[in-house]
């Protein structure tokens, strides 16, 4: 059965850019080489955490939504905690009303952006 989940993940903040890309690219390839299909990505950047983890006080976070089946959750995360570029990392089943939070908000985003070109045409 296909549940749909996201992963939201932090790396290390003395990554450069391509580097970064390089560790989401890692991510989503192994997603998509392994059956789940990505239905959204976000990066939110460097951001400043909490508090202090490796003795860093920002990340830079990325956020990923894909469906699969429950099995590769276990191998997903086995191969993020190998991976010495990652401080932290959450993976959240989502439920119907969560899936269904996300996709109203990503529709009003689409909707103001739309609305922000035009305003500035």
């Amino acid at each position: 059965m296909t549940n749909q989940y996201e992963t939201v993940f932090i790396a290390t903040p003395v990554l450069s850019e391509a580097q970064m890309r390089e560790t989401v690219d890692k991510f989503r390839g192994y997603l998509k080489n392994n059956g789940a299909e990505i239905v959204h990505e976000e990066n939110w950047g460097l951001r400043k955490l909490a508090y202090p983890i490796q003795k860093k006080s920002t990340g830079f976070y990325h956020l990923i939504e894909f469906k699969t089946d429950g099995e590769l959750i276990d191998k997903l995360e086995v191969t993020i905690r190998r991976d010495e570029r990652i401080i932290r990392f959450l993976t959240v089943k989502l439920d119907k009303h969560a899936v269904a939070y996300n996709e109203k908000k990503r529709r009003k985003a689409k909707e103001k952006k739309e609305q922000e070109q035009e305003e500035t045409k």
